[in-house]
């Protein structure tokens, strides 16, 4: 079974409640999670899959919650080209900004020699008001390939 860091983005709360529904469903498939709401990368292992699940803030930042890990990654000079992430953002489409910020995390990711696990979600919160229902039918398309 599979380790997965869970790195969650958040403003209001939100995608901390649709990384809480993916965690339980994670576990009830046997994989052991951790959330970090407060992502250092000197705690996180490369060799995990990290799942990202992020909100965008403002005009199409990340939230400030993971802004220093956004930092850090700029900053840092080690190449990640172990490492696997998926991509479950958060937006309201209303704006010209959608998810905008976590996009940018997962550029940032890559630039570093990370690889996308599977394809990303954005989920709406205009067309999916409960973004938590949208986020775990995603999580089941591919859980069976960990």
């Amino acid at each position: 079974m599979a380790s997965i860091e869970i790195l969650v983005g958040t403003t209001l709360g939100g995608a901390e409640y649709v990384a809480d529904e993916l965690a339980a469903e994670l576990q009830q498939q046997g994989h052991t999670t951790t959330i970090h709401l407060a992502a250092d990368l000197a705690q996180l292992d490369p060799d995990k899959l990290w799942l990202i699940v992020s909100s965008t803030h403002g005009a199409g930042d990340l939230p400030d919650n993971l802004q220093p890990l956004y930092q850090q990654l700029i900053d840092e000079e080690s190449h990640f080209s172990q490492l696997e992430y998926v991509l479950c953002a958060i937006g309201d489409s209303s704006y010209d900004t959608f998810c905008e910020g976590p996009q940018k995390l997962a550029d940032l990711l890559e630039q570093k020699g990370a690889t996308a696990f599977v394809d990303k979600i954005q989920i709406d919160v205009q067309r999916d008001p409960v973004p938590e229902d949208a986020a775990v039918a995603w999580l089941r398309s591919w859980i069976g390939d960990l």
